[in-house]
């Protein structure tokens, strides 16, 4: 019923180019909904204070922020497009951007974006089409790691910052305090892409660049997800499956995740410093989570949605969202300007982590039908998460399920 769910919403997409928009020029005060994956407070008050400053200039028009669950945030999406119930404005994720950049679904934003000749190229190619601007990538931020100085006392540097020493402190780390050691956040088990933070040190993609042919048993992705099976099971560096730690509560040693979640050190009671992703085998390397705003042809209030969004966007707004999410704004990428605000992180971590990362850095894995295939990929994967799994074997297991949906 699932993958029914997920084809259905697959298929609303691609018909939405065929359709009309929604009431665009409604008369009176209207009520924009734009869905967001983060209810994270310190987020959620920075989008209402950006929607009260439009409010002073346009009274009739209220924005209200959708926070849905980020497991299942783009079927839930897809599902409420399917129903009728498209919002006014959505937040993208990276893996969907194909199927929302080519459906037709989003209003094409030319001329919308204040000063889009700032925009770095890199940021904005997986939301273009034809060379059209399809949907704005306002969050292009690099993972890094963050820290308990606490717990780990002495993290290697330089050139000893390599995978392997960092599993090494991890479960040194987990052993001596009784918490836990790695966490890969938002992954748990299901948001395997997430673990492209770890696999692509290893060289390792999840399919071709033309996305037709499976990457995930091949040996890069073998060696890594090797790699990845006896930190968890057999050197205790990275928790098991159903056991949760936070590592922004003190329960774990280090976390991979991005800048965003900087806001939720702001009372911590332990040490903390952030890093840049550990050099795998294939040498240093930086992996980028995207999130796009997108106008949905669907939604009530079309027009209304892209003038908000072009306040949103602009160079003003764009600097606040800078605290946690890093713009695609060339002049405001530079140590400096970031610092400004992101009080937390210290310039040389803003440079290493976040400047350098973007200008180096692999976008997650994305692709058209995402969702069935993160589906597909989740499914497969599950036997691996076992002490006794046979990495090969799971790997070749994936590919058999994913190959029918790439070659579509």
């Amino acid at each position: 019923m699932r993958r029914t769910a997920l084809i259905a919403a697959t298929v609303v997409l691609a018909g939405i180019a065929a359709c009309g928009g929604g009431d665009s020029g409604a008369d009176g005060p209207i009520t924009l909904r734009m869905t967001t994956w983060s209810a994270n407070e310190a987020h959620v008050q920075l989008f209402q204070q950006i929607a009260a400053d439009y409010k002073q200039s346009h009274p009739d028009v209220t924005v209200q922020f959708d926070a849905l669950p980020f497991e299942n945030y783009t079927t839930t999406l897809t599902t409420q497009i399917a129903g009728g119930k498209a919002p006014d404005l959505a937040w993208i994720l990276e893996a969907s951007a194909p199927d929302f950049v080519s459906s037709g679904a989003l209003v094409p934003l030319d001329g919308k974006i204040e000063n889009e000749g700032e925009l770095e190229p890199a940021a904005t190619a997986l939301w273009r089409q034809d060379g059209k601007l399809i949907a704005y990538p306002f969050s292009t931020s690099p993972f890094g790691v963050f820290v308990n100085t606490d717990l780990v006392k002495e993290l290697p540097a330089g050139s000893e910052w390599t995978w392997e020493n960092a599993m090494a402190a991890a479960a040194s780390a987990a052993k001596s305090s009784g918490r836990q050691g790695l966490v890969v956040r938002d992954f748990d088990y299901k948001a395997w892409d997430n673990l492209a933070s770890v696999f692509y040190g290893w060289g390792a993609e999840a399919w071709s660049a033309d996305g037709k042919t499976c990457g995930f048993n091949q040996q890069p992705m073998v060696d890594a997800m090797t790699f990845i099976h006896k930190a968890v099971f057999t050197d205790k560096a990275m928790p098991g499956p159903g056991v949760a730690a936070d590592f922004f509560a003190g329960e774990a040693a280090m976390t991979i995740t991005q800048i965003s979640r900087a806001s939720l050190l702001k009372d911590a009671t332990f040490k903390w410093t952030l890093v840049p992703l550990p050099a795998g085998p294939e040498g240093e390397y930086s992996v980028i989570g995207q999130g796009g705003l997108g106008v949905l042809k669907k939604g009530r209030h079309a027009e209304a949605a892209a003038d908000f969004l072009t306040f949103f966007t602009d160079d003003a707004n764009s600097a606040k969202l800078a605290q946690f999410f890093p713009p695609p704004r060339k002049p405001q990428l530079t140590a400096a300007t970031l610092a400004k605000s992101n009080p937390l992180l210290k310039p040389e971590q803003l440079q290493d982590v976040v400047i350098n990362g973007i200008g180096a850095g692999k976008v997650k894995p994305s692709h058209r039908d995402s969702a069935e295939i993160a589906q597909a990929v989740r499914s497969a994967l599950d036997p691996l998460w076992k002490p006794d799994a046979q990495v090969k074997p799971v790997l070749d297991g994936v590919c058999a399920a994913i190959e029918p949906l790439l070659a579509k």
